[in-house]
């Protein structure tokens, strides 16, 4: 199992939570973005400058990996490949609720397309850090037996 992480608009605290998990269990971890980002340095870690993350990202993993993205439209993408795939906030997309966060996606780009103020969601603070740092330990938890 490898990580793979869409890192251009991930926050800079979840990447630190996914370079220590990746370290400590010895797992290679790969940070795909368009642009730099800064990443903690490990021997498990990399970062892959590309043109566009989500393609390089579908082209490079396999049922069996781990995804971490923001991006709903990916993660589709992802999980009717068989790859998991767990946002910043601690949300695993699976086949069951994938459906509904394109829907609500999608209705919330009409909205702004249509030049309107779509609901936001709530801003990216302490409780949603340590939501995903739960969220990736049992994810790994479960995937490794340990």
């Amino acid at each position: 199992m490898r990580i793979l992480v869409d890192a251009d608009s991930m926050p800079r605290r979840v990447r630190e939570i996914i370079a220590r998990a990746a370290t400590r269990r010895r797992l290679a971890a790969s940070f795909y973005s368009h642009v730099p980002v800064e990443i903690p340095g490990s021997e498990w870690v990399s970062h892959v400058r590309v043109a566009d993350a989500d393609e390089a990202i579908i082209d490079e993993c396999r049922p069996g990996d781990l995804v971490i993205s923001r991006d709903v439209p990916l993660a589709a993408r992802l999980v009717a490949m068989g790859v998991t795939v767990l946002n910043d906030r601690g949300d695993v997309y699976t086949n069951e609720n994938i459906g509904e966060r394109l829907s609500i996606r999608d209705a919330a780009k009409e909205i702004r397309d249509a030049g309107l103020e779509a609901p936001r969601g709530r801003s990216f603070g302490a409780r949603h850090v340590q939501r995903f740092a739960n969220a990736l330990d049992t994810e790994l938890t479960r995937r490794s037996g340990r």
